[in-house]
This record gives structure tokens, C-alpha cells and sequence, in this order.
């Protein structure tokens, strides 16, 4: 049975984020990489899921450039992270339209003010 009067895994997911590091879980049962952060692996359906920090290295899946009307370009891609998950993001510090499949990224976690939630972004490893 599920504990959960806990810390949820978002939150926990949060605390690694406030800090600084990209946190995943690992399957105890079959060592399936579990991200987004939750109670229960997917295959499996194990509750034992053991939170590791990703070394923060991947690379560009997939990416598309947004040009919203009146404002500036950004970049919306998927990241395959070298620990073997992929998420949603974004590259920042280079032009969106320089953002290339294959490219190697380095995560950066950010925050838009102390009323807001930290999320990771990424920008070039070279």
C-alpha cells in the first residue's frame, strides 16, 4: 500500500529543483528511469522508486521554434537526458532558430521569482 500523507514526488522533484539538480526516480524492482516524478512506476506498478540526481547532460531530440505575434522567438524542444528519460524544455542563451536535433545541452534550473516554481532549462554544453 501507498503512503501518502508524505512528501509528494512533485514536491520532492521541487526541493532537488530549489537546489539546483534535476532529480529522476529509478525502479527498484526492473531499474526503469521514472520521470515525470509519481507514486507508482508505470510498467511495473512498484511503489519503491529511489530518487537519483541526473549529471544534467542530454541531448536535442526534437525542436521547434515558437514566434509568437508581437513578441520575441523562443525555442520549445525535447531532450533526451543521458540517464535515459526525456523531457520538455527549452534552450536558452543562443538564437531559437540555432537550436539543432543532435545538439548536446547542459541543464540550468530557473526561476522567475520567489513566488514561482523552479523548472530546469537548458542552454549549449559546448
Amino acid at each position: 500500500m501507498v503512503d501518502l500523507t508524505g512528501i509528494s514526488p512533485r514536491q520532492q522533484y521541487l526541493d532537488y529543483l530549489k537546489k539546483g539538480e534535476l532529480a529522476y526516480q529509478v525502479c527498484s524492482e526492473n531499474g526503469q528511469v521514472v520521470f515525470y516524478p509519481r507514486v507508482v512506476a508505470p510498467v511495473s506498478g512498484n511503489t519503491d522508486l529511489e530518487w537519483k540526481v541526473s549529471k544534467g547532460l542530454g541531448t536535442v531530440y526534437s525542436t521547434t521554434t515558437v514566434c509568437p505575434r508581437g513578441k520575441e522567438p523562443y525555442d520549445v524542444s525535447l531532450i533526451d537526458m543521458d540517464e535515459g528519460f526525456r523531457l520538455m524544455s527549452r534552450i536558452e542563451t543562443i538564437d531559437p532558430m540555432n537550436v539543432k536535433i543532435g545538439m548536446r545541452v547542459k541543464v540550468k534550473v530557473h526561476q522567475d521569482n520567489n513566488d514561482s516554481d523552479p523548472y530546469p532549462v537548458f542552454q549549449p554544453a559546448e
